[in-house]
């Protein structure tokens, strides 16, 4: 019995219209639930039939049970070409607008090409390309 992929991740976040504004303009995300500023719960299919999902429920104080909410994670995204991703998010001024830059892409030296952003709420995103050493 072997763990074998991820299915979904769950960000908690704090304004849901905020966040599906964002993640419904990265390419290659497609909304499957939700998407609505009234829903508590979202959920996206990340990449063509896939079945790797990225999931937003929003939260409040009952649903938090007053817990902490660290952004301390990290997701790490593939794609096809990161420097035309980052220029896409760079250049579309609403999704600019949501988001930090924390890095330009550079290639890292375990064989990546990638760069770091901040979603709405904190939330680290790494998208990146194996590149050919």
């Amino acid at each position: 019995m072997n763990v074998y992929k991820i299915s979904a991740v769950t960000l908690l976040i704090k304004d849901m219209h905020r966040s599906c504004n964002f993640y419904s303009r990265i390419p290659g995300f497609k909304l499957i639930y939700g998407g609505s500023h009234d829903e508590p719960f979202t959920s996206y299919e990340i990449g063509k039939n896939s079945n790797v999902y990225l999931n937003l429920e929003q939260y409040t104080l009952t649903n938090i049970q007053d817990r902490y909410v660290k952004n301390d994670a990290k997701i790490i995204l593939h794609t096809d070409d990161v420097d035309k991703l980052y220029s896409y998010f760079k250049n579309d001024q609403n999704i600019s607008k949501l988001i930090s830059f924390e890095n330009a892409p550079i290639d890292a030296s375990w064989g990546e090409r990638y760069f770091h952003i901040r979603d709405p709420d904190g939330h680290l995103l790494s998208f990146a390309k194996t590149i050919k050493k």
